[in-house]
């Protein structure tokens, strides 16, 4: 499988001040011109946690736009973990 086909998980978690400015609503929107399915939703802490699952390359250029400064809010960090897809999840929803 190439990068355009291999499924993967992208698991982030965005840092700074991202909840409460749109921001979820920016990465479905961003997640789901990917064709990305997964989920935005806020912690507890105040970061918010971005599962996504879908061909790598499109799962990076997600990763790439969390970084990119161009989201709602302000990002001051993004930490990702890389896993295989688990599936069974369909559309991209806010939480």
């Amino acid at each position: 499988m190439t990068d355009e086909t291999a499924h993967e998980r992208l698991t982030a978690w965005v840092h700074g001040s991202v909840q409460g400015v749109g921001f979820r609503w920016w990465t479905r929107s961003r997640a789901l011109e990917l064709g990305l399915v997964g989920s935005a939703r806020n912690l507890a802490d105040g970061r918010v946690e971005v599962v996504a699952e879908g061909p790598k390359a499109h799962c990076e250029r997600l990763l790439t736009a969390l970084r990119s400064g161009t989201s709602p809010g302000r990002v001051d960090r993004v930490v990702e973990r890389w896993s295989a897809a688990k599936g069974g999840i369909e559309g991209f929803v806010e939480r």
